[in-house]
């Protein structure tokens, strides 16, 4: 089969998935002439849903748009802040770390750190999720609907990866980090048998999640955790 070239122009911020030899403008991907421009995109690394838009000799294509050997194409990355119809996340299993962070400013995120990818796809579709990962694999599936790759090798970069591309609505305190649930407040009376001596003597403001039954209050993390939430709140503000 013959095979020529299409030229390709990623931009900037899709050059991390490509291989280092290949972070070049314009790229020359080899084409077999039938393939569709959005197969060829994966070919090089880029999963589809990192990709905004999709341009052809200046004109938008689709996916399934088949170039003609030679024409010039411009892959876009996605526009941030991206909307989405609702801000609600899955997260695969190596991000249980973000998935707390996520929980603890209010954002629904749904975390099992036993599910394989197939479940976390079905998960995704089902409860029309967001899955986010930084495994490609499982972004260029094609039955997943919505999913999203997280940059940065640490909890903090990822955290103000997602809050930057999805400005999900904020409401600090409201869930559960270990569930996911509800937190309501209740009375110390209430849940003083569960708590330490320390605790008991010493906090008077208690949440309990609705769904799993942790008790929480401000202790000694409790600074920390206030630091999480202003981070969060400037980024998505955009201060």
């Amino acid at each position: 089969m013959d095979v020529t070239r299409v030229p390709v122009r990623f931009a900037p911020e899709l050059w991390m998935f490509l291989q280092p030899r290949d972070r070049r403008s314009p790229l020359p991907l080899p084409y077999d002439g039938a393939s569709s421009l959005g197969h060829l995109v994966e070919s090089a690394g880029v999963p589809l849903t990192e990709v905004g838009g999709l341009v052809a000799e200046g004109r938008p294509v689709p996916p399934s748009y088949r170039p003609v050997p030679g024409e010039a194409v411009e892959v876009l990355a996605v526009a941030r802040p991206q909307r989405v119809p609702n801000p609600r996340f899955v997260l695969d299993v190596h991000l249980g770390t973000l998935a707390r962070r996520l929980r603890l400013v209010g954002v629904d995120v749904a975390y099992r750190n036993d599910m394989d990818d197939d479940a976390l796809v079905e998960q995704a579709n089902a409860e029309r999720r967001v899955l986010l990962t930084q495994d490609r694999g499982i972004l260029r599936r094609r039955s997943l609907r919505l999913g999203a790759h997280v940059r940065g090798s640490r909890p903090d970069e990822q955290f103000l990866d997602v809050l930057d591309r999805f400005r999900p609505p904020l409401a600090p305190w409201t869930r559960c980090t270990a569930c996911n649930g509800t937190l309501a407040r209740v009375d110390r009376d209430e849940v003083a048998e569960s708590l330490p001596p320390g605790t008991r003597r010493t906090y008077d403001a208690f949440v309990r999640c609705l769904a799993c039954g942790r008790v929480y209050w401000h202790g000694a993390h409790g600074s920390r955790l206030d630091a999480i939430v202003r981070t969060a709140t400037r980024a998505v503000s955009g201060r």
